[in-house]
């Protein structure tokens, strides 16, 4: 049934009845008019023109992507050349994967870490009692097994510890403040040490001196009476025959005759340095923590010994004031103090530090033409450097502000003391520093100077801070470096001699050092006290290489003398070669920069107090 009306465009309207229902009709309605309205591209007028049969068969000519119609053949074909791609390229990677690889050697090792590799060897060298199976130094063997127990008055054993030199005394002064240098080190260092494959090592070498200083007193007990100071005798009266480590010439595997201990009851020098080395060291085992107490109960009980039993431990004519007279305690108060500090936390100990009055005792205001000089008898300069790190990396404000701002300036004085511009020292043609004014054996103290010159350095840089003055001039970091780095290099080689001054090390180094062990051949026969002199006397080189040892050094012409009778040309000891480590670790490797947390790991956080207010004012 249709209706007719009229269409108001012009036509007749026709209304039909159909079957559609509403919602149809509603969505019908539902249009796009802007679509309505778009011009369609060929594509899309070919769908619209053709035929049901012919628009099936173009449509499978595209691919639509949605918001993109392609080629079905483009789309076919760009697919493809994917998937081989990819499995070109997976074809690759398997083939590569299968063929050898070649990796690149890593770099050959600096001048300064093959000479570091070597300076440790000494250690082992030196080394008395029963050696470990790794000690890796053929000609040696277990020595001076009684020590201790065959001296009646002691009665208990001291086997252990480090010959001094090229003798068979243990000088527990040198030797302490040797471990406490190698550990100052290894603390600042640790990770150059690991990276060369002798941070393990150094931890041995260090519990080696440490474990047989705590058999030296009763490391158990909270107070004692006495230390031992010396084990062995180097005494060399006027025409005495008594058979001892200096008078006889022997190997100390061969060595028969009595060994006598010596203690002290008032000697605060020696026992502050070994309260020093046992809390440096407890820093370094800090990851055994029973070992690290351990330690640190044996420091405090040897600083509390130092403080209340006042004395020179080389007082009264004794041997060791013949070969390591200590010319005062103070330096050692200052210096023990502060690393009883850093391994406990303990405030108390850095108030003694850091005590006006004591600074005074200990020199900081005297100068002389010894200021500067670091050495295993003065430990003032060091004590400086380090309570300087403290100021520059927690700045712990008053009440230690005052006393840490004067130590960390009189540290930038004695660097630049140490530059050729300023005068305090000479230097020899060579350019060798004489930090001991021309007397013999002066390497041992320079190779102190190079190591805090370049941890100094290492410092200013941690603490973001390009140089230092002195006076009006500005100098940079790179001027401390150049220091030690021209100081090591003179002692390796790069001196008028063209000698290298550390055993080993070089195609030219001493062949004649003064040392029983290294002079005398491994070849089954036992030499006596005076059968082993022609081993002494004889002019040719020594059998056995002493791999590392830094001898004493030349003289102020830059001379050298290649004779075992002249230790002050030829003969190394543990204080020596404990700089020259520290040294050589500071300066080698391509990259700088110091452990700054590890030497704080026992310290509390630190909330200075308030200063005190100033007085009334009055008119």
């Amino acid at each position: 049934m249709s209706m007719y009306g009229r269409d108001p465009w012009g036509g007749p309207l026709e209304i039909c009845h159909d079957s559609a229902t509403d919602d149809d009709r509603s969505r019908n309605l539902d249009l796009d008019r802007g679509a309505l309205s778009r011009t369609l591209d060929e594509t899309q007028q070919s769908w619209l023109l053709a035929g049901p049969g012919d628009q099936g068969r173009k449509k499978k000519k595209y691919v639509d992507l949605g918001c993109l119609v392609v080629s079905r053949k483009l789309f076919v074909w760009t697919v493809g050349v994917l998937l081989a791609a990819a499995v070109f390229a997976g074809l690759v990677a398997g083939i590569a994967k299968a063929i050898p690889r070649h990796h690149r050697p890593p770099p050959p090792p600096d001048d300064f870490t093959v000479a570091l590799r070597k300076a440790l060897m000494f250690f082992n060298a030196q080394k008395s009692g029963k050696l470990p199976k790794n000690n890796n130094v053929h000609w040696r063997g277990n020595s001076c097994m009684k020590d201790g127990l065959s001296d009646p008055a002691v009665g208990r054993s001291l086997v252990g510890g480090y010959y001094d030199a090229g003798d068979a005394v243990k000088f527990n002064f040198p030797a302490a403040f040797s471990m406490t240098l190698l550990s100052w080190s290894v603390i600042e260092y640790s990770a150059k040490y690991e990276a060369v494959g002798e941070l393990g090592h150094i931890r041995d070498t260090i519990k080696w001196g440490a474990d047989y200083f705590l058999k030296t007193f009763n490391s158990t007990a909270d107070t004692i009476d006495r230390v031992v100071m010396q084990v062995g005798s180097g005494a060399t009266s006027p025409g005495s025959t008594q058979p001892n480590d200096h008078y006889c010439w022997m190997r100390p595997e061969d060595i028969d005759y009595p060994r006598p201990v010596v203690e002290c009851h008032a000697c605060s020098d020696l026992a502050a340095e070994m309260a020093a080395s046992l809390a440096a060291a407890s820093i370094v085992f800090k990851d055994n923590k029973a070992y690290s107490q351990k330690l640190v109960h044996g420091a405090t009980t040897l600083f509390k010994f130092a403080r209340q039993n006042r004395g020179r431990y080389s007082a009264g004519g004794s041997d060791a004031a013949k070969f390591y007279n200590s010319t005062s305690y103070w330096d050692e108060f200052v210096w023990g103090g502060s690393w009883m500090y850093l391994a406990t936390g303990n405030s108390s100990y850095l108030q003694l530090a850091t005590h006006p009055k004591l600074a005074k005792h200990a020199g900081a205001y005297w100068g002389g033409p010894d200021y500067g000089v670091f050495s295993w008898d003065n430990k003032l300069t060091g004590a400086q450097v380090l309570l300087s790190r403290l100021r520059l990396f927690l700045s712990p404000g008053y009440p230690y502000e005052e006393i840490l701002r004067t130590f960390h300036n009189q540290t930038s004085i004695i660097m630049c003391s140490y530059l050729p511009i300023f005068k305090s020292f000479n230097r020899t043609k060579g350019g060798l520093i004489q930090l001991n004014h021309g007397r013999p054996q002066p390497l041992q103290y320079v190779v102190n100077a190079a190591f805090l010159a370049s941890l100094y350095g290492d410092y200013l840089e941690a603490a973001d801070t390009p140089g230092w003055y002195c006076g009006p001039h500005f100098y940079p970091i790179e001027t401390l470096r150049n220091f030690a780095r021209t100081q090591i290099e003179y002692i390796l080689g790069k001196n008028p001699l063209k000698m290298s001054y550390v055993v080993g090390y070089g195609n030219r180094y001493p062949k004649r050092v003064h040392h029983r062990g290294a002079s005398i051949p491994k070849n089954g026969v036992h030499y006596g006290c005076k059968g082993g002199w022609k081993w002494r006397e004889t002019k040719k080189p020594n059998p056995n290489i002493i791999v590392g040892a830094m001898v004493a050094g030349p003289d102020r012409h830059d001379g050298f003398k290649d004779v075992r009778k002249n230790y002050n040309y030829t003969e190394a000891t543990l204080a020596g070669n404990a700089g020259l480590v520290a040294a050589l670790v500071a300066l080698s490797g391509e990259g700088h920069g110091v452990d700054k947390n590890t030497m704080f790991s026992a310290v509390p956080p630190m909330f200075p107090s308030p200063p005190p207010p100033p007085a009334p004012w009055k008119p």
